[in-house]
């Protein structure tokens, strides 16, 4: 699609209405929790949340091996299905979902193009029917950290030239004005402002009005004019991960650049972090 790098990970709606009954395919709509889900989604979809399925059940963290095991298995999806991933807010859940299920290695993981708002407005087949999946097996690899950034690999890489920041959000949050913009409560974050060093290459700056990606070329040029280029190591970050996870995945599948993690703690983190250095 468009001359992108792996244009296998990214299906149009079309792709996805012709395969609505593939029994090799299964389809997860992913949002910040199960209301969109609730109140309609594509036909035997499941649904995750990004609040409950992708976090740590005691521990601030991802979900371990065992947890994603658990989601996978009662999803119903095997090692050897393809996973079929839309949403809402841009797909900015779903590339997250996307970034976790390469993390615990599964091969074969698609992003619809255009959200779950496109879909709708196409007038495509939409459901409140929820069909319980047929319980899998789903067994793991190892999990594959080298495309996620702790915090102090974020801090060893400032004022490293060979390393660029990326800071997904808006102008107002990057310059320290604004730093609760996603409902996230202000005292999460205690001080406003971005890690020395980072560009500000807002995340939604990368979708047409439609909600599908701009072009390889529209895409190239908006991060290469900023300095992010194929011979810089690229870390993403934001406030939670769930805007700088779409960009990782623009960065990493749709522009083919060979080294870009994703910092998940983002400003969350880092803003309440005790010396940890800060511009505005």
């Amino acid at each position: 699609m468009l001359g992108y790098a792996h244009p296998e990970v990214l299906v149009g709606t079309q792709w996805v209405a012709e395969n609505l009954k593939n029994p090799d395919v299964h389809i997860v709509e992913v949002g910040y929790n199960l209301a969109n889900y609730n109140s309609g989604h594509i036909p035997d979809s499941v649904g995750w949340s990004w609040d409950t399925n992708f976090q740590h059940p005691i521990c601030k963290d991802l979900p371990d091996m065992r947890g994603m095991e658990e989601l996978l298995s009662r999803s119903g999806i095997e090692n050897d299905s393809s996973i079929l991933l839309y949403g809402t807010r841009g797909n900015g859940y779903a590339t997250f979902a996307f970034w976790l299920l390469k993390i615990y290695g599964h091969r074969d993981v698609r992003v619809m193009d255009g959200n779950r708002e496109k879909w709708i407005a196409e007038g495509r087949p939409m459901t409140t029917d929820i069909s319980p999946a047929i319980p899998s097996t789903y067994q793991t690899v190892e999990p594959d950290w080298s495309i996620r950034a702790l915090r102090d690999q974020v801090l060893q890489s400032i004022g490293k030239s060979e390393i660029i920041l990326v800071d997904v959000r808006t102008p107002e949050e990057y310059r320290g004005e604004l730093w609760d913009s996603w409902k996230y409560e202000a005292k999460a974050s205690q001080r406003g402002g971005h890690i020395p060093g980072a560009v500000n290459i807002p995340w939604d700056l990368s979708l047409d009005e439609d909600g599908t990606f701009k072009s390889f070329e529209e895409l190239m040029s908006i991060y290469s004019n900023m300095g992010v280029t194929y011979s810089k190591d690229v870390i993403t970050y934001c406030i939670i991960g769930g805007r700088s996870n779409h960009t990782w995945f623009i960065l990493t599948y749709l522009l083919g650049y060979p080294n870009v993690r994703l910092y998940d703690g983002s400003w969350a983190e880092w803003g309440v972090l005790i010396g940890a250095p800060i511009e505005k």
